[in-house]
Parts: structure tokens; C-alpha cells; sequence
């Protein structure tokens, strides 16, 4: 998204942002440099172990707090535009899930980096990870549930309209209320039941019990609850914001991409 694109909601923070977000890119790039170049060239004493416990490790803990920064700032940047196909935000809550959106579609970046680096590793240099399995799994579990907290903010989950469209305005929005009382007792029943485990589990720092061993239950268990507690925050701010829309009629036209087909139409004429 260009630095000059409309702004949603940072308007005059916008441009401080862009430079943060681009100053902690740049020194994540060259600290995880640093790293590679001297694990595979210079035999530098870093492993990913040193990132379980990075106290040790001070060019890893560097590393890390860039990285979290580059991928907040960058976060809370492209959340301030919405791309074509998206819906705009109109309830209290869609920016902190716009936010989280844009964590969830960097992760998949970072899954794909983590297995190129496994690839090269293991059939270029010859020294295959006990690590990159394990640590793609981590970073698709919250990209998975923050896709889920996306997917509720667009309106984009599975919804079945047959009966719906049917209803009156007034039936339509006790339906609306029905299904976020339901959301919301589902949630409530969910953390009343799973607190307890999550808490100890994150306690203990429960790990995988795998050859690198990382904590994915003691931070899994948790978020599952956590996200789950935003998504039902996010089902009533979609109640709020839609309570006064006119009644919408759906159809297969509805899943139709116009941009897209005019994009390849453009493919296919070049």
C-alpha cells in the first residue's frame, strides 16, 4: 500500500508510522543477516534455541524486539487502508481486527520464509533444522485463529441466506441477535471451561516435547481463548453497525469478483 494512500484512521501519525515500520524492517533484515551469515560462514555460537530463551543471546534478543516491532508497526500502517475487495470499517471494534488481520497475512510471510530457509539449508548447505516443522506450526496456529477474527470483521464467514433473505427487516435483526447471544454464551462457556488449563499450561511454559522444544501449548491454549473473546467482541460490533442498514438480498452474483475478471481480462489482452 503506497505511503500516499488514504488514510483510515491515523491520518497525521500515518507518516511517522510508515518511517518506523520501515527503520525496524531494516534492522530485523540486517540483525537476521548477521545471524545467517554467521551460523553458516563464520560458526557463530547461535542456535535456535537462543530464541526460546534469548536472555543469553543478545544479537538474538536484538533480533527478536526488532521483529516485534517491525511486525506491530507494520501491522498498525496497513491496517489504515483497505484494499478493493474489503469492507470498510464501520464498527467500534474493526480496527483492532483490521490490525490483527494484517499480523495474520505477515505470519503467512514468515511461513513461507521459514520453509525457503529450511529448503536452502537442508539441500544447498547440507545442514537440515529441527526446527523450521515446528515453528511454522506455531505461526500457523495464530495466523489460523486471527483469520477467523478477520473473517468475522467481513462479513466473510459462512453465513446461509436462504431462509434469512426471506424474513422481514425486523425478523432479520432478531436473527442478528440470536446468533451473537449465541457467540457469546459459546464463548463464555468455552473460556469458563478451558481457563483453567490454559492458565496452567502458560504457568508451566508447557513445550512440544520435540527436538527444539517450543512452547506451543503454553501460548496456543491461550490465544485460542483470548481470540476467541475478540471475535465474539467483534460479532456484536458487526450487530451494532449493521442495526440500521437496509435489508440486503444475496445471490451466486454476490461472489462474483468484478476486479478481478477485469484484471484478467487486462492479463489476457497484454
Amino acid at each position: 500500500m503506497a505511503e500516499n494512500a488514504e488514510s483510515l484512521w491515523l491520518k497525521t501519525a500515518r507518516k511517522p508510522m510508515y518511517w518506523v515500520m520501515m527503520a525496524s524492517i531494516c534492522a530485523t533484515v540486517l540483525l537476521a543477516a548477521l545471524l545467517i551469515v554467521g551460523q553458516f560462514f563464520f560458526d557463530l555460537d547461535t542456535n535456535m534455541r537462543d530464541f526460546l530463551s534469548p536472555s543469553d543471546a543478545p544479537l538474538v534478543m536484538a533480533t527478536m524486539i526488532a521483529g516485534a516491532v517491525a511486525t506491530l508497526s507494520a501491522s498498525v500502517y496497513l491496517s489504515d487502508t483497505c484494499g478493493i475487495i474489503e469492507q470498510q470499517p464501520s464498527g467500534f471494534f474493526d480496527i483492532v481486527s483490521l490490525i490483527c488481520s494484517r499480523v495474520s497475512m505477515i505470519g503467512i510471510t514468515g511461513v513461507v520464509l521459514v520453509m525457503l530457509f529450511e529448503v536452502v539449508s537442508r539441500y544447498v548447505f547440507e545442514k537440515p533444522t529441527l526446527w523450521a516443522n515446528e515453528l511454522s506450526l506455531w505461526m500457523a496456529g495464530f495466523i489460523f485463529l486471527l483469520a477467523g477474527l478477520y473473517a468475522m470483521q467481513q462479513r466473510s464467514h459462512i453465513r446461509i441466506y436462504v431462509v434469512y433473505d426471506l424474513f422481514p427487516r425486523w425478523l432479520q435483526k432478531l436473527s442478528d441477535i440470536t446468533s451473537v447471544l449465541l457467540i457469546w454464551v459459546f464463548t463464555f462457556m468455552l473460556i469458563w471451561g478451558g481457563y483453567n488449563e490454559a492458565r496452567d499450561k502458560f504457568l508451566r511454559w508447557e513445550t512440544f516435547g520435540t527436538a527444539w522444544d517450543p512452547p506451543l501449548p503454553a501460548t496456543i491454549k491461550p490465544a485460542i481463548l483470548i481470540v476467541l473473546a475478540l471475535v465474539a467482541i467483534q460479532a456484536l460490533s458487526n450487530l451494532i453497525a449493521d442495526w440500521n442498514k437496509m435489508p440486503e438480498h444475496h445471490s451466486p452474483l454476490d461472489d462474483i469478483d468484478e476486479v478481478e475478471i477485469e484484471d484478467i481480462r487486462k492479463s489476457i489482452k497484454e
